[in-house]
């Protein structure tokens, strides 16, 4: 299947943050690769960058028909259902339509997930969505399941440089919690798509992690302490969220560049500490 997905160009379709990482990987791999965005972008090397827009449709009829290989990648521009239902669901039909693609990738999230008292969820976890963007992305994931070549790849909170929330809260001294988070790099993120462009034999579903869920208060904790910040008492209480478990996507050869968040927050900290 792998080498099948080399016989066409790979269309990304959401060209933010983790689509162009996706994209400049695998223009660097010597792959055809298209970029689709709603807004003008300019083409790189090995990169032809298209506009139109999933949510509506518009300019898809400029996609060629044959891909290798399809990546949804997309974010909506609004934080409602209707926005996540024109843009993921329609969308990805949409896509499908107006293609065919050996293997399509669907980057959803485990906000499919409702454990919230600490406990570990993986690929055999059974999805409950507690809110409208894990409910749509589980419906996603579902049409694309009938799709032959059909994955998802359900990434946890994404962070890297330009994604430093946690470092602005760690700094004005949030106290945090008992709250169990989820990271993945940016760039990890991207390797992980590529490399389940290149499995022979890949499963339905994986999770993206890296391979350590922390505290909340135990992240912010660190920082301000590697920062020569003083010492915040953290908040009592139970444990809150949830730990998402990597395990089927490092069985299957993927191994993050930045396996915890000192790995990947280290080069983002404040110059000289």
């Amino acid at each position: 299947m792998a080498l099948e997905t080399r016989r066409g160009p790979v269309l990304v379709a959401g060209a933010g943050d983790v689509g162009q990482r996706l994209a400049r990987r695998l223009a660097g791999a010597g792959r055809d690769v298209l970029t689709l965005r709603r807004r003008e972008a300019a083409s790189a090397p090995g990169i032809r960058a298209l506009r139109a827009d999933v949510a509506t449709g518009e300019g898809l009829e400029r996609l060629p028909r044959a891909l290798g290989a399809l990546v949804f990648c997309a974010a909506p521009d609004r934080r409602d259902e209707a926005a996540y239902r024109a843009l993921y669901l329609d969308g990805l039909r949409r896509l499908l339509d107006a293609t065919h693609a050996t293997r399509v990738v669907f980057v959803s999230s485990t906000a499919v997930y409702a454990e919230d008292a600490g406990e570990w969820v993986d690929e055999d976890t059974p999805p409950r969505p507690p809110a409208f963007n894990g409910k749509v992305l589980l419906e996603t994931e579902t049409a694309l399941a009938a799709h032959p070549g059909g994955i998802t790849l359900r990434l946890s909170g994404l962070y890297g440089p330009g994604r430093e929330s946690l470092l602005r809260r760690a700094r004005v001294g949030e106290p945090g919690g008992n709250r169990w988070g989820n990271r993945i790099h940016v760039e990890d993120a991207a390797a992980a798509l590529a490399h389940l462009l290149e499995l022979e034999t890949p499963r339905a579903l994986y999770l993206g992690n890296d391979d350590l869920p922390a505290r909340d208060a135990e992240v912010l904790a660190w920082v301000r302490a590697c920062e020569g910040l003083p010492a915040v008492a953290p908040l009592a209480g139970p444990d809150t969220g949830r730990r998402v478990s990597n395990a089927r996507l490092r069985a299957e050869g993927w191994v993050p560049a930045f396996p915890d968040y000192r790995a990947g927050y280290g080069p983002l900290l404040a110059p000289g500490v």
